[in-house]
C-alpha cells in the first residue's frame, strides 16, 4: 500500500526494555538496557495495538477499569520510536508487549521459513481459524504471567515487590511482568509451540511441561543476543568469556528478585550462592535428569545443555580471534579488550546465537507429535541440521551432542552418541510403499497452493477424492461463504471486485441472489479479502482431510499385507485383527459388515518446510502427522465398578521428500505397550512411579486446561 506514490516501511522501530526495568536504575546497565526493537510493519494497525498477529486488550481486573489504548501511528509516537520506557504509563506497557512478541514471532517465522499460527484448538475441534493471539499486561495482580491455551491468550500480572530485597527494589514496589522482556519472550513461545504441536501441553510424564518451560526460556535467552549494545558491553565486561556470569545467560532478574531470590529468576550456567554469598558456574550433574521433577528445574537442564553447546560453539569460532590478539598465545593479556575485538567477538556471538535458535526451532518439525522427552529432542535437532547442513565444519552437532551426554540426557532406543545413531534412521529402499509415493505426489498440490497464495484453490484438481468430497473441501477452504458475502463492507467490495474484475460491475445482491457466474467472481473476491495466514489455515485443514480420505481409501482397498507393513512402519493401526484386538483395547474402531472393522486415526497436522542451508543445499519436505487414541484404565477396577480411563495417545510424524517421493523419516509412538510406554505413563498419572506436579496437588490427571497458570504461579 502506498500514501502518494510513498511505499510503505519495511519495519517499525518502537522503545522498550533490553532486560527489565529494574536494569535502567543501575549505573553499569542503564545505557544499553533501553533498546529499539525493529519490527515488521503492520497495515493497518488499529489502536490496542491490534494487527494481524496479535490483540492487546488492557483490562485491570483489580481495578476494574480498561486502560486507553496506545496509537502506534500516532505521528508523535512514530517520530520518537515509540512511547519513552516508563513503569508508570501503561499505554508504554502496551508497546512493549506488543514489541517483544511480534519480535518473538518474527524469529520463528525465519527459522521455520513458513507463517506462524496459533492453535485454534477448542473442545476437541480445530476449525475456525484463529487470527489473534489476545495480550492482557494487566490481567493479574499477582506475582504471575501465563499463556492460556483455554483463553488464547497471554495473562500477565503486576505485584508489590518482596521486603527482602530492599536493595533492589523499593519494597512493596510494584513489578510489572508485561516489561521483562524474558518473560514476555517466554510466555510468546509458549503460544507458538502450542500452535506446531497442540499435544506437547499435555502432562503425560516428566518431560513433557518440563519441555515446554525449557524451550520458552531458550528462545528468551538467546534473543538477548539480538541487542547489539547488550553484546558489546557484556562481552567487554566478560573479557569474552560467555561462560562467566552476565546478563546474557540470566532470565528475568527483576522478577526473580522481587519475590525474595538472590539473582535472577533463572541462570543457565550458574547459580548464587547463598553460603558464599557469590555466584559460581554450575557444574553439570548426570544424576539431574533422574532424579529432578520440578517442570521448571528439570526444564533447566535442557536451557543448560542448549547454552553449553552455544558457548562451544562460540569458542571454537573466536579461537581464531585470540589468538590473533594474544600473539598466538589464546591468552588474553589484562586490561580492558580493543573496541575492535570486542565488536568481532559480538558478531561471532549474535551470529552463534542465531544458527543455534534456529536449530532449536527447526527441530520442532522432526519431533513425535505426542508425548516428547529430551532425548527425542536432541535427535530432532541433529536431524534437522544434517538434512540442511550436511557438512557440519564447526562441530555443531557434536557440541549438542557432548553438551546432553554431559547432563545424563540419552534417547532410550539407541546405543551409541555418534550423528548418525541420533540421527532418525532414513527410510531404506526396501521399507519403502507405493502409498508414500502416491500420497507425497498428491500433497503436491496443496504445496503448490501454500507457495501461490493469491491463487484461488481449484478443488476440482485434487486428486482421487469424489466429487461429493471435492465440494466438502471447498468449504473448508471458504467456510461460511454467505455471512461473508453479505457481511462485507460496501466500499472494501467495490474496491476488490474494481481491482480483479475492471470491466465488469459489482452485483449489490445478497449472496443467495447471485447467479452461479457471480459467485464464482465472488469467491475469488472474498478469497482476496482473507490474509495470507488465513489462506494458510484453510489450504492446511483442507491437506489434512484429502489426507484422512486417500488413507481411508488405502485401508478399504490395500491388501492385509501392505497393511500390516505400514501398521509397522508407522506405528498407526488401521485394522482391527483378532492379532491385535486384545493389546489394542480402548482404541475407537467403526465396524464394517462387509470387511474388516477399522480403527479410527486422526490426521493430527500438515505441514510444508522449503528451506536453503549455507551451501546452497535445498530441502524440501512434507510433514505429516497422524494420531491415534485409546481410552485405557488407570487400574483393574474392583468387582461391579467402572474403570476410570484416561486417553493414551500415540502417533508419528512422516517426513516426505517432495523431490524423490520418498519417505525420509518416521518418527513413532507406539499405542500398544511393546516398548512400555503405556506402563510408565500410567504409573506417572497415578502417581505410584514419579507423581507429576499435577497428581501431588490434585490426585488423578483427568484434564488439565490451565496448565501453565499453575506452574507460572509464585
Amino acid at each position: 500500500m502506498t500514501h502518494s506514490g510513498i511505499p510503505a516501511p519495511n519495519s517499525r522501530r518502537l522503545r522498550g526494555y533490553s532486560f527489565d526495568p529494574s536494569l535502567s536504575v543501575q549505573l553499569d546497565t542503564a545505557l544499553f538496557n533501553e533498546a529499539v526493537f525493529k519490527i515488521r510493519w503492520e497495515e493497518p494497525l488499529k489502536k490496542g495495538p491490534t494487527g494481524e498477529y496479535l490483540e492487546v486488550v488492557d483490562f485491570d481486573p483489580a481495578s476494574n477499569c480498561f486502560y486507553e489504548p496506545i496509537d502506534l501511528n500516532d505521528p508523535y509516537i512514530l517520530a520518537q520510536d515509540g512511547l519513552i520506557p516508563s513503569e508508570s504509563n501503561p499505554q508504554f506497557h502496551q508497546q512493549m508487549v506488543y514489541a517483544v512478541t511480534m519480535t518473538t514471532i518474527e524469529n520463528f517465522e525465519k527459522a521455520l521459513g513458513r507463517k506462524a499460527l496459533w492453535s485454534s484448538y477448542q473442545d476437541g475441534k480445530d476449525e475456525i481459524f484463529l487470527q489473534r493471539l489476545r495480550i492482557y499486561p494487566h490481567a493479574l495482580r499477582q506475582a504471575n504471567a501465563y499463556y492460556s491455551p483455554i483463553k488464547k491468550a497471554l495473562m500477565f500480572g503486576y505485584f508489590p515487590a518482596s521486603s527482602d530485597a530492599p536493595g533492589d527494589h523499593i519494597p512493596k514496589g510494584m513489578v510489572f511482568t508485561c516489561l521483562s522482556h524474558d518473560i514476555v519472550a517466554h510466555e510468546t513461545t509458549h503460544a507458538l509451540l502450542d500452535g506446531m504441536h497442540r499435544r506437547f501441553i499435555e502432562d503425560s510424564h516428566q518431560d513433557t511441561l518440563a519441555f515446554h518451560e525449557a524451550f520458552a526460556d531458550i528462545v528468551a535467552l538467546f534473543q538477548h543476543f539480538s541487542f547489539p549494545e547488550v553484546l558489546r558491553q557484556q562481552i567487554a565486561k566478560t573479557r569474552g568469556d560467555l561462560a562467566s556470569q552476565s546478563l546474557l545467560g540470566q532470565l528475568a532478574q527483576q522478577f526473580g528478585k522481587a519475590i525474595g531470590q538472590y539473582g535472577a529468576l533463572r541462570d543457565a550456567i550458574g547459580e548464587f550462592d547463598k553460603k558464599d554469598n557469590k555466584w559460581k558456574p554450575r557444574q553439570p550433574d548426570p544424576n539431574d535428569y533422574q532424579t529432578e521433577l520440578e517442570p521448571h528445574a528439570r526444564g533447566a537442564i535442557l536451557v543448560a545443555a542448549v547454552f553449553e553447546a552455544f558457548l562451544s560453539i562460540y569458542k571454537r569460532r573466536i579461537a581464531d580471534l585470540l589468538r590473533i590478539a594474544s600473539n598466538g598465545t589464546g591468552i588474553l593479556t589484562p586490561g580492558e579488550l580493543h573496541p575492535d575485538l570486542v565488536d568481532r567477538l559480538a558478531g561471532e556471538a549474535a551470529k552463534t546465537a542465531k544458527h543455534v535458535l534456529n536449530m532449536c526451532i527447526r527441530g520442532l518439525d522432526y519431533c513425535p507429535p505426542v508425548d516428547i522427552n529430551f532425548g527425542e529432542y536432541l535427535r530432532a535437532i541433529i536431524t534437522a541440521d544434517i538434512d540442511l547442513v550436511p557438512d557440519d565444519d564447526l562441530g555443531y552437532r557434536i557440541a549438542f551432542i557432548e553438551a546432553f551426554r554431559r547432563r545424563g540426557i540419552y534417547p532410550r532406543d539407541i546405543r551409541t552418541l555418534s550423528e548418525n545413531s541420533l540421527s532418525w534412521s532414513n527410510i531404506r529402499d526396501d521399507e519403502q510403499q507405493g502409498i508414500f509415493k502416491i500420497i507425497t505426489a498428491r500433497l503436491r498440490f496443496f504445496v503448490h497452493l501454500l507457495s501461490y497464495l493469491d491463487e484461488i484453490p481449484d478443488v476440482t484438481r485434487v486428486p482421487e477424492v469424489s466429487p461429493e468430497y471435492k465440494n466438502y473441501l471447498k468449504i473448508i477452504l471458504m467456510p461460511n461463504l454467505e455471512s461473508r458475502w453479505n457481511g462485507l463492507d460496501d466500499v472494501q467490495k467495490q474496491q476488490r471486485w474494481q481491482e480483479l474484475f475492471e470491466s465488469q460491475q459489482l452485483p449489490k445482491k445478497q449472496w443467495d441472489q447471485l447467479t452461479d457466474s457471480e459467485r464464482r467472481h465472488a469467491e475469488k473476491l472474498l478469497w482476496a479479502t482473507m490474509s495470507d495466514r488465513e489462506k494458510i489455515f484453510s489450504i492446511t485443514r483442507a491437506a489434512q482431510a484429502a489426507l484422512h480420505e486417500w488413507l481411508a481409501d488405502y485401508k478399504a482397498d490395500a491388501n492385509s499385507a501392505d497393511v500390516k507393513r505400514f501398521e509397522a512402519l508407522t506405528g498407526i493401526y488401521l485394522l482391527k485383527t483378532g492379532d491385535n484386538e486384545q493389546k489394542l483395547a480402548g482404541l475407537k474402531f467403526v465396524k464394517d459388515k462387509f470387511t474388516q472393522d477399522k480403527y479410527t486415526f486422526e490426521c493430527h497436522s500438515f505441514r510444508a518446510a522449503q528451506r536453503v542451508g549455507p551451501d546452497g543445499n535445498t530441502v524440501n519436505e512434507v510433514i505429516i502427522s497422524l494420531t491415534q487414541k485409546r481410552e485405557v484404565p488407570f487400574a483393574a477396577p474392583a468387582p461391579g465398578e467402572e474403570a476410570e480411563t484416561f486417553a493414551f495417545r500415540s502417533g508419528c510424524t512422516l517426513i516426505l521428500d517432495l523431490h524423490t517421493l520418498k519417505l525420509k523419516y518416521v518418527v513413532k509412538k507406539l499405542i500398544d505397550d511393546s516398548d512400555g510406554r503405556l506402563t510408565r505413563q500410567r504409573a506417572y498419572r497415578t502417581g505410584e512411579a514419579r507423581a507429576s506436579l499435577r497428581a501431588t496437588y490434585f490426585g488423578r490427571q483427568i484434564g488439565n486446561n490451565e496448565p501453565f497458570a499453575l506452574l507460572h504461579s509464585d
